[in-house]
């Protein structure tokens, strides 16, 4: 009889099988596992296996309302994760032999390598249990030697039931809080039509707390005016700068008061003109101080310095490490939380500087050659530690020299391998000069820092000091020149720097991720704050994807490197609050959970009480949410600037919708209003002013159908004389009433290229591209070309230069963001020219081999215009019907509409003199800031007035939200 042993990854029973080897045998590789005559040794990709609702208790269809909610099953039923369902057949066969009558847990030593192993468990079982006992292999190192005393002190099955209650409740915990919280607050807020899907989570709505709690923060700051004085020093020896402070200052509540700030120019300036041309007394004193390296990476920490460093999105830095780990065999296992290598792992670390001496790589060889030639590989107990080592250690370069990395695969690498080799490094050793410049009774800093012995810094290429950022102000550091004792040295000259105190900066990725896993310091409560100590919010596995479900749900936005909430994130805070479920947006829930799951693999709680008590807060959430009866929520709402096109009263913000109050804003008004949640989608509060003053907006994306489909469309508010209000209504964009209606387009833009089917050039209309021969136009009234390509297909915006690629070369580039109406998952492809089919098609990268993924079979297919393009039938038009087709007659065109606005004499300055169509002048403001370089670089949506401008914006400054509005105003 044998055993089976179950390990997480592929890579862990490799080593099993090495460290085994000597002691048990010689190991036979099968596909799928290795065998010998005492064992068998498998392993997991991760989950194979995830919970679901029973049969009976799974709403398939109206799970989206109040009467099914809410959903607490008495028990979980397992279902395989799809992409490894081959895997998990594997694993099972080899549970379910009969010569295996026991089973080791190899997953890793944590919660969720528990939960692995004991879905797979009883999901191999069935509707019976295995039945085969089963021990815990618990590893904190993978050296061969740990492995084999590992197998000599296995653990049992009820030594490790704590801990499996704990992993499978919280499992189950977050499955009835997302599932049920999701689907109450889409409820709540699809109550007046549509579908408004609105997703909360235990760690995904705490984690667009802290961005929310940040953009309120920055957008109720109030900028105060400050001032610095800064002085340069004449000495014998030269000249230094200097900053004025005041050595009295203690700190106060108010962070922005510091000691070189004066907050009037009259107190500044009495300073500057106390000091100028006085002479100053000179103390100084000179420290030596270290600086150690910082700790090795593990996965948040990597994330966020290859997001500092290079830009890399979370997800991007946690696919390359992976790639690296399990395609190159370069880093070890990446999604750690630990900063910290095993006590055993002296001999493997020095192994690893010896592959990296030997290894080729000149930037990193000679430092491994200095690490190895002075002994630094040691065992340092801030490097080596197993009290902090979890279920995986520190990620670290592998005996393996990588070869044939990509650009950023070898980016990553190197961050690693430098932090790697750092911790072993002595400090660096820096001289720093403190210097207290004292004139007219006013006292004026200079910090010099000199590197003595660059340590640590001598692998980043610090060999010497380089000037710190900002050391011209004087108290940065920067080389001194000397000062002898008892020189009197002059002021050269000063002055009073007027500033302005700035507000938090948003949030990047990098601090984002630094928020989550510092999340339980933002708890009050000690024995909550103690649980998430080491925990925060998610885990480094997850908070990547975390991030991204909040992009995704358009929660956020990215914004170059900052993390924007919209006003979809806004409206979900303001729901909670005015709900009284604020306990979904806290870190405090998590705390919660994880001090009573920590007490629970303790055995003082059981799995029965908690499951109660969450199924009470489950209970709760839903309650609250069914029996709210007010109109609107509680919150601070916006007013719009524009007035009620009806009445001309204040239209003002509530939680459903935009509705005017009346000439005073405070009355019930005439009637105006329209939703903020249009299909889903929630207005921004600079589209709402837009929308109001120009009537039109879009094409925009992100729309859901009442079916749950995402959709792109125009918005308009239209007046319909029968009921005497006005409506909101969605222009689809489909451009078929140009060719209905016969009304002459007129192109403003640069053609693209030339049409595929007949050589005419191919321009933006609406939300597509289309030839200048598929739309009525002066030149040709009637329609003879039927091309035309979608700016946004299967949410993937297009833009034009990948348009001009598609019609000069055939194709687009690799595009990633499309996602599958059927699957709801992304896809990349090219986007490519069909000859034979007449369209633009879909064209998949090649895999390494040379074969192209294959399409996915539909029953109908979905072309790149949102049209289904059903399969041929087999009956062909009759003669008659080919007959009719041909001699339909075309509907007369309307009269040519022609450019009859006159511009102001401002805007004519900006624009010429002469007759335009709206859009006609659109263009060429827009030309005019481009060729001017006008457009705010730190903010793209705002546009900087040179002198002709300012005429026509009537201030400095205008956001691109308000530039058809204002250019309306110089139109008559």
């Amino acid at each position: 009889m044998k055993t089976l042993v179950i390990a997480e990854k592929p890579s862990v029973a490799q080593d099993i099988v090495r460290a085994l080897t000597p002691t048990a045998g010689k190991f036979e590789k099968h596909d799928d596992h290795f065998e010998n005559d005492r064992y068998v040794v498998t392993s997991a990709v991760g989950h194979l296996v995830e919970i679901q609702a029973p049969e009976q208790y799974d709403v398939k269809r109206g799970k989206w309302s109040f009467a099914n909610l809410p959903v607490i099953p008495p028990h979980f039923d397992l279902k395989p994760v799809d992409k490894t369902k081959s895997r998990l057949s594997a694993v099972v066969k080899q549970a379910k032999r009969k010569d295996v009558n026991a089973l080791i847990n190899a997953c890793d030593a944590g919660r969720e390598g528990e939960l692995i192993f004991r879905l797979i468990e009883q999901y191999a079982g069935g509707t019976k249990t295995l039945d085969k006992p089963v021990q815990r292999l618990w590893l904190q190192s993978m050296t061969p030697q740990a492995i084999r005393d590992g197998f000599d002190n296995l653990r049992s099955n009820t030594q490790m039931q704590g801990l499996a209650d704990a992993a499978r409740s919280r499992s189950e915990a977050d499955w009835l809080v997302g599932i049920n919280g999701t689907r109450a607050m889409t409820a709540f807020n699809s109550r007046d039509g549509g579908f408004f899907l609105t997703t909360v989570g235990r760690v995904q709505t705490p984690t667009l707390a802290v961005v929310v709690e940040r953009e309120e923060q920055i957008r109720k700051f109030i900028s105060r005016d400050y001032w610095e004085i800064h002085a340069d020093f004449a000495a014998a020896a030269g000249t230094y700068p200097g900053k004025w402070f005041d050595p009295k200052w203690r700190k106060e509540e108010d962070a922005e008061k510091k000691a070189d700030r004066q907050w009037t120019a009259a107190e500044a300036q009495a300073i500057v003109d106390a000091v100028r041309g006085k002479t100053a007394s000179v103390t100084e004193e000179a420290t030596p101080t270290t600086q150690a390296s910082p700790g090795l990476f593990d996965l948040t920490s990597l994330q966020r310095e290859a997001n500092g460093k290079f830009g890399f999105s979370a997800k991007t830095t946690l696919a390359l490490a992976q790639s690296l780990y399990e395609r190159h065999k370069a880093l070890t296992y990446p999604r750690t939380d630990s900063r910290h290598l095993p006590e055993d792992y002296v001999p493997v670390a020095k192994q690893t500087f010896e592959m990296l001496a030997d290894s080729g790589m000149r930037h990193l060889a000679p430092h491994a050659l200095t690490a190895l030639n002075n002994n630094y590989v040691r065992k340092i107990p801030r490097v080596f530690d197993n009290k902090k080592v979890s279920d995986h250690f520190a990620i670290i370069p592998t005996l393996q020299a990588p070869s044939g990395l990509s650009e950023a695969e070898q980016k990553l690498y190197d961050l690693v391998v430098r932090r790697f080799m750092a911790v072993f490094f002595p400090s660096a050793e820096y001289q720093v000069t403190t210097r207290i410049s004292v004139v007219a009774g006013h006292s004026f800093k200079t910090v010099g820092k000199v590197l003595v012995k660059p340590g640590w810094l001598a692998i980043y290429g610090k060999e010497a000091a380089q000037e710190v950022e900002d050391a011209k102000d004087g108290d940065k550091g920067q080389n001194l020149v000397p000062v002898q004792p008892g020189e009197q040295v002059g002021v050269e000259s000063v002055e009073a720097k007027g500033l302005k105190t700035r507000p938090p900066a948003r949030y990047s990725e990098a601090t984002l991720l630094g928020a989550m896993e510092g999340a339980g310091k933002m708890v009050d409560d000690d024995e909550l704050r103690e649980a998430m100590q080491e925990k925060g919010l998610g885990t480094p596995a997850t908070r990547a994807a975390t991030i991204e479900g909040l992009i995704n749900e358009k929660y956020m936005l990215r914004e170059g490197r900052e993390m924007i909430p919209t006003a979809k994130a806004f409206q979900l805070m303001t729901l909670l609050r005015g709900l009284q479920v604020e306990e979904l947006s806290k870190p405090e829930l998590t705390g919660e959970w994880e001090y009573k799951l920590a007490q629970m693999e303790q055995g003082k709680l059981s799995r029965a009480t908690f499951m109660a008590e969450i199924a009470a807060m489950t209970e709760h959430i839903v309650k609250k949410a069914k029996e709210y009866d007010r109109d609107t929520v509680p919150g601070d709402y916006a007013t719009v600037t524009t007035p009620c096109p009806t009445c001309g009263g204040v239209v003002k913000e509530n939680y459903r919708r935009y509705t005017c109050t009346g000439v005073d804003g405070a009355s019930e008004g005439c009637g105006f209003s329209f939703g903020k949640t249009p299909a889903g989608r929630t207005f921004e509060p600079a589209e709402v002013e837009q929308f109001m003053r120009d009537k039109k907006i879009g094409p925009l994306e992100g729309f859901r159908s009442k079916a749950g489909w995402p959709f792109v469309a125009e918005m308009a508010l239209k007046y319909n004389e029968e009921e005497k209000n006005w409506k909101l209504e969605f222009d689809f964009g489909d451009d078929k009433k140009n060719e209905e209606s016969g009304e002459i387009v007129e192109f403003t833009d640069e053609a693209l290229g030339a049409c595929p089917k007949c050589g005419s050039p191919v321009h933006e209309h609406g939300s597509n591209y289309v030839c200048s021969k598929a739309v009525p136009t002066i030149e040709q009234p009637t329609p003879s070309c039927d091309f035309k390509s979608g700016k946004i297909i299967l949410q993937q915006p297009v833009e034009r230069e990948q348009v001009s690629k598609l019609l000069a070369t055939g194709k687009t580039d690799l595009l990633d963001k499309f996602i599958s109406n059927r699957t709801r998952r992304p896809f990349k492809a090219m986007l490519a020219w069909n000859p034979e089919e007449g369209k633009v098609t879909f064209e998949f990268e090649q895999r390494e081999g040379g074969k192209k993924y294959p399409p996915r079979k539909t029953a109908a297919k979905k072309t790149p215009f949102g049209k289904v393009a059903m399969k041929k039938t087999t009956a062909a038009k009759t003669p008659a019907a080919k007959k009719a087709a041909k001699t339909a007659v075309p509907k007369a065109p309307r009269k040519a509409a022609v450019g009859t606005l006159k511009p102001s004499a401002s805007l004519a300055a900006v624009i010429g003199e002469g007759t335009y169509a709206r859009t006609e002048v659109v263009k060429k403001i827009w030309d005019y800031i481009k060729a001017n370089n006008l457009q705010d670089p730190a903010d793209k949506r705002a546009i900087k007035a040179d002198g002709k401008l300012q005429a026509v914006f009537g201030k400095d400054r205008a956001t691109m939200f308000e530039l058809a509005g204002i250019i309306g105003k110089h139109l008559s």
